[in-house]
């Protein structure tokens, strides 16, 4: 299948679905790495994934989340009791 016809069934599927808010093939892959990264998949896997040549490409995809966030929150105060 061809990029115009993914383009199309996922813009068929977008209105199927009643969402209303501007959505691209750009926010799937968007969305697919963020929910990775969420998971726990490396940030090197990741890139490989997408096809990005530089980390720097992929690291727009490290924006914290709450889930990602709290894990984080943990293990620095782990960290900072274990220095007193």
């Amino acid at each position: 299948m061809n990029a115009s016809g993914v383009q199309f069934v996922f813009r068929d599927a977008v209105l199927e679905s009643g969402i209303r808010k501007h959505t691209t093939m750009h926010t799937l892959r968007h969305s697919s790495a963020t929910h990775l990264l969420e998971a726990g998949v490396r940030l090197r896997l990741i890139q490989t994934y997408l096809g990005h040549s530089s980390p720097a490409s992929t690291t727009i995809y490290t924006h914290l989340t709450q889930k990602v966030e709290a894990p984080a929150v943990v293990a620095i105060n782990q960290v900072m009791e274990q220095l007193l």
